[in-house]
């Protein structure tokens, strides 16, 4: 489900379809910067729908997604992606489909992990070669640069017509059965940051999306909501350039392996939209403000304490519970209206059968006289 990702999605679709990806089930959700026409340049090689309804729908429209590509596309596995990751095999040469040939579906479901890519920030551009860093860095510096934790692996599954997505592709109404056999680890590198223009225009189209649905009810720890209250409060342009290592942090990071060059993406596709750095000054100012308001906020955390923070968590596994059971009982409705269908079939079948049994009779007692 994508919604004016112009800047990334022709080379994430080109890296599903060199991975071996057999067919991308696409619903555009209302784009208006060139992102349908680039996905209508694939033509068959995707199952383009559109639902431009944007009201954060993803968890009935990825469901359906889901399910089609087992009951119309009829997968074996089934990807549930973003439009701003790819894609790639943790072993290096084979490629995504060469590992899922040789996985068991009798696993069902399994994770992968995700892996955010950083660099420099930059005022625009899509910044393929210029995040080329895989972030994993520590929980306490995630907390002490304004991110609750690093990104949530996302959900793989056998194709079959009962499947439940949560929202966020992060779970299924699935058991995983074993584990991932050693060598065929799967991964996905992640580039949700990619600009200030992009990140900015995101999170405001995504609180917008929240605000419009009072049904959803996301933690007010949820990652979205945190950057939307910031935006509103005028704090997400600092916050955005502090989650950039400087210079000292790249050269920490690179020698405890927290910050580690991968430029497999950077070395196979270029940027659709190119880089516009932000000037020296205004990155410097920003780095300042962002880590004062970001160590107020740790402060503030610190003084609510840990118990609201848990509260959060179980809110947000709360929130992943309602989904799940909202489509659940969206199948018990959906099996009632065909119980019901059936019945009246049945009951209209019986009352052909006597109509035509008392036409019978009529007929013989007519012939008797």
């Amino acid at each position: 489900m994508v919604r004016d990702e112009a800047d990334i999605v022709r080379p994430v679709l080109d890296n599903l379809f060199q991975q071996g990806v057999d067919t991308v089930i696409v619903t555009d959700n209302g784009s208006v910067d060139g992102t349908v026409e680039i996905l209508e340049s694939f033509g068959d090689r995707i199952d383009l729908r559109h639902d431009p309804v944007q009201r954060k729908q993803q968890f009935s429209v990825v469901t359906g997604m889901a399910r089609d590509a087992a009951t119309v596309h009829g997968a074996d596995w089934v990807i549930n992606a973003d439009a701003d990751e790819f894609w790639l095999p943790k072993a290096g040469g084979a490629t995504v489909r060469e590992v899922f040939e040789q996985l068991p579906t009798s696993l069902r479901t399994f994770t992968v992990d995700v892996v955010d890519m950083i660099g420099d920030p930059a005022e625009r551009g899509s910044g393929l070669d210029r995040l080329v860093l895989r972030d994993t860095r520590s929980l306490a510096r995630m907390n002490e640069i304004g991110l609750h934790a690093h990104a949530t692996p996302d959900a793989v599954h056998i194709g079959t017509p009962h499947i439940e997505v949560s929202q966020g592709n992060h779970f299924v109404n699935l058991v995983q059965q074993g584990d991932v056999p050693e060598g065929l680890g799967i991964e996905v590198l992640h580039y949700p940051w990619r600009s200030w223009e992009q990140f900015r225009s995101k999170v405001e189209k995504a609180g917008l999306a929240y605000d419009s649905n009072p049904e959803l009810q996301p933690s007010p720890n949820h990652h979205g909501m945190r950057e939307y209250r910031r935006l509103r409060a005028g704090t997400l342009f600092p916050y955005y350039v502090i989650r950039h290592p400087d210079a000292a942090e790249r050269a920490t990071g690179a020698a405890d392996g927290t910050l580690v060059e991968d430029r497999r993406i950077a070395d196979r596709f270029a940027s659709p939209v190119a880089d516009k750095p932000l000037g020296k000054t205004r990155e410097a100012a920003a780095r300042e403000y962002g880590t004062a308001i970001a160590r107020s906020d740790d402060e503030w955390r610190a003084m609510v304490g840990a118990k609201d923070a848990r509260i959060d968590e179980l809110l947000h596994i709360v929130d992943e519970a309602k989904h799940r059971i909202d489509g659940l009982l969206d199948d018990v409705r959906a099996g009632e209206e065909r119980e019901k269908a059936v019945r009246d079939e049945l009951q209209l079948t019986r009352s052909r059968r006597v109509v035509r049994l008392a036409d019978t009779v009529g007929r013989a007692l007519h012939r008797g006289r």
